[in-house]
């Protein structure tokens, strides 16, 4: 990443419980780092996911994504009961963060969106883009707090792991969530207005 960030990570995963399969999982592997494997399997693609949507580009997500691991792996020791996943994506969220502090090149969100997942037909691949594309204009043009709920709901975080990771109540978050919402709604018309007054032009 050719600079040394200093990367904190949470020390408990708060009050969100987590899967009692998943907690076993932790437990083997804060005894066992080899035990590590199913979870970094299971969480690499959302981690990457975020990563790619807040950064803007494959290589910086992938950057990020690492430092995410490495991050939690190393404090893993430390880590006390609650949800991993939560605990997980405010490592991520501080990976970002610390990227954006350190003057790293920064890209449109829009150009996140760009990144596709799998391997989708070209026509899927076309679809996809124009949506992705709308959505990150739309995302965009939020209030900062209410794109980063917004966006962790698309990384699959659930509200009170939001709230978790972003230190407010889990009320707090769904009503940044239906003000998000809201105004996603409010966008989305006015653009499809527009578009279709440009259409009628023609």
């Amino acid at each position: 990443m050719g600079r040394s960030l200093r990367i904190e990570a949470p020390l408990s995963g708060g009050a969100v419980e987590q899967p009692a399969g998943e907690a076993a999982q932790v437990a083997r592997a804060q005894a066992d780092p080899t035990a590590f494997a199913p979870l970094y399997a299971t969480y690499f693609d959302p981690i990457y996911r975020y990563c790619a949507r807040r950064l803007g580009s494959h290589d910086a997500a992938a950057d990020a994504t690492s430092a995410v691991f490495a991050n939690a792996l190393a404090a893993l020791p430390a880590y006390r009961d609650g949800s991993f996943r939560a605990w997980l994506f405010a490592i991520a969220h501080n990976v970002v963060t610390n990227l954006h502090r350190a003057d790293r090149p920064q890209h449109a969100l829009t150009d996140a969106l760009h990144i596709a997942d799998g391997a989708p037909s070209p026509e899927e691949l076309a679809v996809a883009g124009d949506e992705r594309r709308s959505l990150g204009a739309l995302l965009a043009q939020l209030p900062p707090e209410q794109r980063r709920v917004v966006e962790l709901r698309l990384a699959g975080l659930t509200g009170p792991e939001i709230g978790q990771l972003l230190g407010r109540s889990h009320g707090a978050i769904k009503v940044a969530q239906f003000r998000a919402m809201a105004r996603l709604r409010d966008l989305a018309l006015r653009a499809s207005t527009t578009e279709g007054a440009r259409h009628d032009e023609h």
